[in-house]
Order: structure tokens, then sequence, then C-alpha cells
């Protein structure tokens, strides 16, 4: 060995910082492809739905609660859940919309 031997680990050291760095970045992207991107698509759906709510529509509240849209306002509706019993709640507390043939 003489004086212009490196120690064996300098080397090696500076080189490991950008694998790490490549998997952190991986790790993010799969996050955002997997989870961040669907929620976000499903609650654009969601919004969408709430925004194109009309009269005669079936819906189901957050609560479980069925009913049908009587009246729509701009953050309510009024909903016909049984005989002449009516319920006002706010759009955002709806959460689908079943009919006919979404019934099981």
């Amino acid at each position: 060995m003489g004086p212009t031997a490196a120690p064996a680990g300098a080397q090696g050291q500076q080189a490991s910082a950008w694998p790490t760095i490549l998997m952190f970045g991986a790790i993010i992207v799969v996050m955002w492809l997997f989870m961040i991107r669907p929620q976000r698509k499903q609650q654009k759906e969601l919004q969408n739905f709430r925004n194109a709510l009309k009269k005669g529509d079936k819906v189901v509240t957050v609560g479980g609660i069925y009913g049908e849209i009587v009246e729509v306002n701009e953050k309510t509706v009024l909903i016909k859940v049984d005989g002449d019993v009516k319920l006002r709640v706010d759009k955002q507390g709806l959460v689908k919309d079943y009919s006919e043939t979404n019934q099981q």
C-alpha cells in the first residue's frame, strides 16, 4: 500500500446518495398514482353528481337515509322519505344515486 490508496469507504458513501433519492422519488410517484389520483377523481365525480341533482332523483344520504328529491336549492335539497315525511339536507350529505336499475 502506498500513499495514493484512498480509504475503501470514501467513494462508496458519495455514490449511495443517488439511489436513496431515486427510491424516495419512486415511492412518492407510486403513492400519487395509487392513492392521491384516484381519490381526486372520486371527489370530482361526487361533486359532479351533487351539481347535477334534479327533482325526482332518488338518493342516499351519508346517514343511510333513502329518499326522492322534491326540491333543489343552491346548497340544500328537500327529500321525500316516506309518505308526507320530508327532510331538508345539505348537498354535501348526499353520497349516491339509486334508481330502479341500481337496486339489488
